[in-house]
């Protein structure tokens, strides 16, 4: 500590330009206008809804990011919000990022569900106007209270209860909000004959005000699931709320720290107590299905009856409304109300992405009845009376099955309304391998066994999930009524897909974030039919995703590797080509394909990979905190455990986009992965094990794969204005690494510091490169660090590795001494060829780019098919579209393309001939 406190001192970042890495402003500081002098045409900003039109309501409401040029304001700028019809919005704005100046790089906004609603809306620097009651937070020695000036929500600072109250107008709507899991000791399906189960509590030991309004508040608990006998699965949840709003949204992450063969989760959710009040007849229940349909129930029915109360009656309890009293009905139904069945339990379980049950029981120890059912579910309920209830969903229910929705005890004075993320219906979670190693004992077997068959890396004992995550994404809504059908399938949509305000490609590139692309181009007929080449490579594995069924709890967000032709599936069962776990950063690819298009579509595929690939991919406790792992058949299957997949470099462009927090965690806790080298040895095998002795001064960390991961983590939280460290160790790597002989191609003893970040190595060129050097984000990094920073030397040492990856062995040779080989992923690397052409203002480098990817070396070559064939009949179980694409490539043919027609579009259309 001692050590990382004086390379804080010394990295010399300004305190008043710092940010808070928790992203807005302290609790309780302040904010001043204070914008650069001089500076103005930046701003106003368009903004629209992602997904077009005004959306009918919001997820409680929303918040996103916005980029900002270098120089155009300090990070204490104060901004406000219109509808293009000119309405004054209350917003609340906070900076996420900044420019090494200290400029505003990145803001975040957010607005209330409440707030007036437009198709589009303007962004400027201004005062904000404030909110008609603005939120407040209330911290005292048991309770954290956030107050919207709808509902007041109680958060429990200690204990059991995260929330322990959600009012309206004074009445309770719901209480004892708890975090509840359970487990079982065997599967349940390897016939063991005593299955023994167990129930855990979540257990609050910090909660912490991210945000205390005027707009918005995030309130941050943490704990850990417990009973008397053991404590586990941490969790981290974040509720948000805003101004005028009566929603609560909800960001729940988990980790999984037990023991695949004896910890088999079989109920994982969230539920609340929900006081019901007036007669069975006057309490509701709702459940949204497909679309906008929607499940609408009495607990005690009196539609359908062989007498019939009155139309009024009848309409009155199927909207939701108070029926009129019981003595204005016919009495033939009155005087027998009492034997009427009344349905207080209720489950809507989607046990798989292709079909929902919803069924009913008049109470526990009788039979379910079923009531209906359906595909795919929004995932949306409801139980409460006309005069309030609670609503409450899940985001992408039907795509993380198997999940459920509950309601129990609605016949009685309080029911128990429940968001199961794992159904306790369905079989249990079964992490375990899927192997018995098969004899795969040694280094020698493991490298000329599984990598040389199924391109499976194994090592027993490393296919562990001990330490892998998932954040699940909630929804409550505290309603003073009943919601009508309409209105209940408009919280349905908000819930199923939040809607964000985001600003167009033309701004964000204009801005100068996230290195080199440009917006979508056709302005000439090359440019239009490499437009159309990369979407329908996007659109096939977007496509894919839903035909494939790449749905459930630990899988949704993730595509395949390879594909196999003969089998018409992917090799979902074949090693190492299966789950693809971001294998040659299918993420940028996916991050880039919406910056250039600003797709709706395009974002919640890269969204959803950002969800998983941050938490299923990679640790989170344990020794491997911060490694990720290479693709395999289950995501933590693969002994290969490396930084080059937690890279925080596919987690950056969610954050600044959204601001969101979880994002933000996972990315700060990547700062120190290079602690990791302490503890596993990534080069073990192909230096045949041996006892790992470490030498903090001398690691073996690469400088290309692994620096690129562990910069992308410095550059981020240097960008957010964290840890001075982070900085400190990215300079001090770009500048020692240029500084080799050869720069990024050093051979030999090439090591690393861990105090410092610095590299050292012999005097003497030597030649050491592979193929996979740049393909996990450090194209990419380096090309922003180098915009960032004053540093030519380490300019001129990253431009010529650009330069000669792609040359001849004769240039290669003139400058490092030694020819490179025969290098793989040429293709890829005409984005590199291209950087340095644009930096030389080197044509023929331009030239050569474009040749480069035209010739498609280990991707896609000029006359690929960019086509699907549609496969229907016998062959394939269910008729699905096939296509020459694989995950990896399909990724380095996009970043490729789309850097090369930033950086020598112009040249486009004087391609060389190919050879």
């Amino acid at each position: 500590m001692s050590r990382r406190a004086v390379l804080a001192s010394s990295a010399g970042v300004a305190a008043a330009a710092a940010l808070s890495s928790a992203g807005g402003r302290a609790h309780g500081e302040p904010v001043r206008q204070a914008a650069l002098p001089g500076l103005t045409g930046h701003d106003p900003v368009g903004l629209r809804w992602l997904e077009g039109g005004a959306p009918a309501a919001l997820a409680a409401g929303t918040t996103w990011g916005v980029s900002w040029p270098r120089g155009a304001f300090a990070p204490d700028q104060e901004f406000s919000l219109a509808t293009e019809a000119g309405e004054q919005v209350p917003v609340q704005s906070w900076p996420t990022g900044r420019w090494p100046d200290g400029s505003v790089k990145w803001t975040a906004h957010a607005i209330s569900g409440a707030a007036p609603r437009a198709a589009r809306y303007r962004l400027r620097s201004g005062v904000p106007a404030a909110p008609g009651t603005p939120l407040t937070v209330r911290t005292g020695n048991a309770e954290v209270t956030v107050d919207t000036g709808v509902i007041e929500v109680a958060f429990g600072r200690t204990g059991d209860q995260v929330v322990t109250s959600i009012r309206r107008g004074g009445a309770v709507i719901a209480r004892e909000g708890r975090l509840v899991a359970s487990r079982q000791d065997q599967p349940g399906t390897d016939g063991a004959a005593v299955v023994r189960s167990e129930s855990f509590t979540g257990v609050v030991r910090s909660v912490h005000v991210e945000q205390d309004g005027p707009v918005r508040a995030v309130i941050k608990a943490e704990g850990r699931h417990e009973n008397d006998r053991r404590g586990w699965l941490p969790f981290v949840v974040r509720f948000y709320l805003y101004a005028g709003s009566d929603a609560i949204r909800v960001v729940h992450s988990f980790v999984f720290d037990g023991k695949e063969d004896e910890d088999f989760i079989n109920g994982l959710g969230v539920h609340f107590a929900v006081p019901m009040r007036g007669a069975l007849h006057d309490r509701h229940v709702r459940f949204a299905g497909e679309g906008d349909g929607v499940l609408a129930e009495a607990v005690r029915g009196i539609t359908g009856l062989r007498r019939d109360p009155g139309a009024e009656v009848r309409r009155a309890q199927y909207e939701g409304r108070a029926t009129p009293g019981t003595a204005t009905w016919d009495q033939r139904v009155t005087s027998r109300l009492r034997y009427i069945p009344a349905f207080g339990d209720y489950s809507l379980g989607q046990l798989n992405a292709h079909g929902f049950e919803i069924r009913k029981r008049t109470g526990q120890g009788r039979s379910w009845v079923r009531a209906d059912g359906g595909r795919r579910a929004e995932g949306l309920a409801y139980v409460g009376s006309p005069a309030g209830g609670l609503a409450f969903g899940m985001r992408n229910f039907w795509r993380l099955p198997p999940t459920e929705l509950e309601i129990t005890g609605a016949a009685g004075d309080e029911a128990r309304a429940a968001v199961w993320m794992w159904s306790p219906r369905a079989e249990a979670m079964d992490l375990r391998f899927y192997h018995d190693g098969l004899g795969q004992d040694t280094y020698a077997e493991q490298l000329e066994g599984g990598l040389a068959i199924t391109y499976e890396d194994y090592e027993p004992g490393f296919g562990t999930p001990y330490g892998v995550a998932r954040t699940t994404e909630l929804t409550f809504w505290a309603l003073a009524a009943t919601p009508t059908a309409e209105r209940f399938t408009e919280l349905a949509a908000a819930n199923a897909t939040p809607p964000l305000l985001v600003a167009n490609p033309e701004h964000h590139h204009a801005a100068g974030v996230f290195g080199s692309w440009t917006p979508v181009d056709r302005s000439t007929p090359a440019k239009a039919e490499l437009e159309d080449k990369l979407d329908a490579m996007h659109r096939f594995h977007r496509e894919q995703v839903d035909q494939r069924s790449w749905y459930g709890f630990w899988d949704y967000g993730d595509i395949m590797h390879t594909y196999d032709p003969d089998r018409h599936v992917w090799r979902y069962d074949v090693g190492g080509y299966a789950w693809d776990n971001s294998e040659l950063s299918t993420d940028l690819w996916l991050w880039y394909h919406y910056l250039r298009t600003g797709d709706a579509q395009a974002f919640r595929f890269a969204e959803a990979m950002t969800r998983h690939t941050g938490e299923v991919d990679a640790y989170h406790l344990g020794e491997w905190a911060g490694l990720g792992t290479r693709h395999g058949i289950l995501h933590w299957a693969d002994s290969a455990k490396q930084v080059r997949v937690s890279n925080a470099g596919y987690r950056r462009f969610y954050y600044f986009l959204t601001a969101d927090e979880r994002v933000g965690d996972l990315m700060h806790d990547l700062v120190d992965s290079d602690r990791s080298f302490l503890v596993l040895d990534p080069l073990r095998k192909i230096r045949d094990g041996g006892p790992l002795d470490p030498d903090p001064e001398a690691l073996p960390v690469g400088s290309t794969t692994d620096w690129g991961a562990l910069a992308a983590a410095w550059l981020t939280e240097w960008e957010r204005g964290g840890d001075p460290i982070a900085r400190t160790k990215l300079i001090n790597g770009a500048r020692t690494i240029a500084a080799l002989p050869n720069g990024w191609v050093q051979g030999g003893d090439v090591t690393y510091r861990l105090s410092d970040g610095t590299f050292s190595g012999p005097d003497e060129k030597s030649v050491s490169i592979g193929a996979l050097s740049s393909v996990f984000g450090l194209i990419e990094v380096m090309t922003e660090l180098i915009d960032l920073v004053d540093e030519p030397e380490v300019r001129d040492a990253w431009v010529s590795f650009c330069r000669l990856y792609n040359a001849t062995e004769e240039e290669q040779r003139a400058a490092t001494g030694a020819g490179w080989g025969n290098l793989n992923l040429r293709q890829a690397y005409a984005r590199a060829t291209a950087y340095a052409a644009k930096q030389l203002g080197d044509e023929g480098l331009a030239r050569r780019a474009w040749q480069e990817l035209r010739t498609g070396h280990a991707g896609y070559p000029e006359d690929h098919p960019f086509t699907s064939e549609r496969i229907e009949g016998p062959a394939v179980l269910n008729p699905v579209d096939e296509a020459d694409f694989s995950a990896n490539a399909s990724a380095q043919f996009g970043l490729a393309a789309i850097q090369c027609l930033a950086l020598v579009g112009e040249h486009l259309e004087r391609p060389a001939r190919r050879p």
